[in-house]
């Protein structure tokens, strides 16, 4: 895995435990060699994210659609910024520019671009790993939506399956260098 998409929040959330866990994931990306793939923002834990893998000496890209530009304020020190001219633009250029996929603890938009990346590599647009980084148990409603959903048919277990979660961020990442082969 040489690139990694990363999908997290444009606010930093309630608690500190989130921008730890992206100093944490940082930090493990540079140590691998992984180059960070994001949503370009300067802001909440997306800022977070890229100034902790700038400041380690690793390469991150943004990429972030014209009118978010200013709304997100873009940041201003990647090693590359691609802007776009809209969200569909957007996320497709992150996933042809990543190997894998991991969302963190995000609102609505972090949600959406995580189910959308999962449902291509259901419908076979891709054979990325996607994962699911559950900090402080911040997903655990979610995962536990998703068995009641394979429990009540409309998730086949082996879609379920596609989705890689933990609470650790090497061992997610070791998962998802070990899928992404």
């Amino acid at each position: 895995m040489q690139s990694l998409c990363v999908y997290c929040g444009s606010s930093p959330g309630r608690s500190p435990v989130y921008a730890e866990a992206a100093r944490e994931l940082a930090g493990g990306l540079v140590h691998r060699g992984i180059r960070l793939v994001y949503g370009g923002a300067s802001v909440g834990t997306m800022g977070v994210l890229a100034d902790e893998v700038l400041a380690r000496g690793g390469e991150v890209v943004g990429v972030i659609p014209e009118n978010l530009v200013r709304k997100e304020v873009a940041h201003p020190s990647l090693t590359e910024l691609h802007v776009t001219d809209s969200m569909h633009q957007r996320k497709l250029r992150m996933s042809e520019l990543s190997d894998a996929f991991l969302a963190m603890p995000g609102g609505i938009g972090t949600l959406e671009e995580l189910f959308e990346i999962w449902t291509w590599a259901q419908l076979g647009f891709h054979s990325k790993p996607c994962g699911l980084l559950n900090v402080a148990g911040y997903y655990d409603g979610l995962v536990a939506f998703l068995e009641h959903a394979v429990a009540e048919a409309f998730v086949r277990p082996s879609y379920r399956e596609m989705l890689l979660v933990d609470s650790g961020v090497d061992a997610l990442l070791r998962r998802l260098a070990e899928h992404s082969g």
